[in-house]
């Protein structure tokens, strides 16, 4: 099973979003295996968009992240980062779906609800920064044999 690093941003947290979006991670058959609700500081962003840190937009990036509390989240499942990455839909919200997350919830580019990291790599990366070994629980429930087939479990 993989793992992704999920994060609910500022306006989620203050739109009391987060109930329903966690709703629909785990009505999808992802399995949430880490959860906390945590303030990002400066260095805590800094290392997670280490790769915007120079860039111009940071500082309006990092004035956002910081500014209310979060909800930090590992889901697993089969192909966890690419099912995330489409239940989030493009990056904009007026350019994001319906049945997307931003498409049903948001209208802004930068207010744009939860972050889903991009690729295997990243998840690990991004789970280490918020996450330590300990806080993440590995469990099977009866439901799991109905999420998918066997032979798919490693995808």
């Amino acid at each position: 099973m993989q793992r992704t690093f999920i994060l609910f941003k500022p306006d989620a947290v203050e739109r009391r979003l987060c109930g329903r979006l966690l709703a629909r991670l785990e009505d999808r058959g992802l399995k949430i295996v880490g959860m906390k609700m945590l303030q990002v500081t400066s260095e805590l962003a800094a290392k997670h968009y280490e790769e915007h840190v120079t860039k111009p937009f940071y500082p309006l990036l990092e004035e956002f992240i910081t500014s209310g509390p979060v909800v930090a989240l590992v889901a697993e499942g089969p192909g966890a980062v690419q099912v995330v990455r489409g239940m989030l839909g493009a990056t904009n919200g007026r350019e994001s779906a319906p049945g997307t997350i931003r498409g049903d919830f948001g209208v802004s580019r930068q207010m744009n609800l939860v972050h889903g990291s991009d690729g295997p790599e990243a998840a690990e990366r991004e789970i280490a920064i918020y996450f330590t070994p300990e806080e993440l629980v590995s469990y099977s429930t009866g439901l799991d044999k109905w999420v998918c087939a066997d032979d798919e479990k490693d995808a």
